[in-house]
């Protein structure tokens, strides 16, 4: 970044970017579906699925609303949110590496942190008392608090919660195609995409990102000035 642009806000996805995921956010989807009779092999269970892959990184429960109508979307929301406490107590949660040193480089040089996330305030909430990270950052959002992604609500709202001057010095960083266009229509001037979840660096460019990264963990350096190096005195010759 110039000087005259400096990044003051980082708001970063959960699950793929921040929070190895695996298949624990598929697999919980799948039982959840499976509750309201969704099940394998079925033509209702593939249009299920190819929703949830073309959706990531968007409202849960928004997904399951443009699937089935509103008591049972909240039945499969629900479902959603006891599978994936389950799977967590069964699997355990970590950081994807590097993230944790992401955050603290990115705080320690007066960065503020906003997490988002396409979960629900409770589930978003599981995955911080896990990880121990609710020091680590500095606001927390959810579709609970404005429109899901790819709508630009969630970092518009950290905007104005983290007090930014001009919407060019947030980062948005996530590992979905919808994370990318939330960041493009917020007007962020950094948008990166990250190769640790669910798309992959085709996706991402054409949704918009600035740049791809391996992970997060490559994040801070994007961010951060660069130090000027000191120039090192010239010799004497005593010749």
């Amino acid at each position: 970044m110039s000087e005259a642009e400096p990044i003051t806000i980082a708001c970063l996805d959960l699950a793929g970017t921040t929070v190895a995921d695996g298949d624990t956010v598929e697999t919980a989807f799948a039982e959840a579906i499976a509750v309201l009779g969704v099940v394998p092999g079925t033509a209702a269970h593939r249009r299920a699925m190819a929703r949830f892959h073309e959706s990531r990184g968007g409202s849960k429960l928004g997904i399951f609303r443009s699937l089935f109508d509103e008591p049972r979307a909240q039945v499969a929301h629900l479902a959603f949110e006891r599978s994936y406490d389950q799977l967590v107590d069964r699997r355990g949660l970590r950081p994807v590496p590097g993230a944790d040193g992401a955050l603290e480089r990115l705080r320690g040089a007066g960065i503020r942190v906003c997490l988002l996330t396409g979960f629900g305030r409770r589930t978003q909430a599981r995955i911080l008392d896990t990880l121990g990270w609710w020091d680590r950052v500095d606001l927390t959002l959810c579709p609970e608090d404005g429109r899901g992604r790819p709508w630009p609500d969630l970092v518009l709202m950290a905007a104005l919660r983290l007090g930014a001057d001009d919407v060019r010095h947030i980062a948005v960083c996530g590992d979905t195609a919808n994370d990318m266009l939330t960041g493009r229509r917020s007007g962020a001037s950094i948008v990166a995409g990250v190769l640790t979840g669910a798309h992959d660096s085709t996706a991402l460019h054409a949704a918009g990102a600035t740049h791809v990264l391996p992970s997060v963990a490559g994040l801070p350096d994007l961010l951060l000035p660069t130090p000027t190096p000191h120039n090192t005195p010239a010799t004497a010759d005593h010749n």
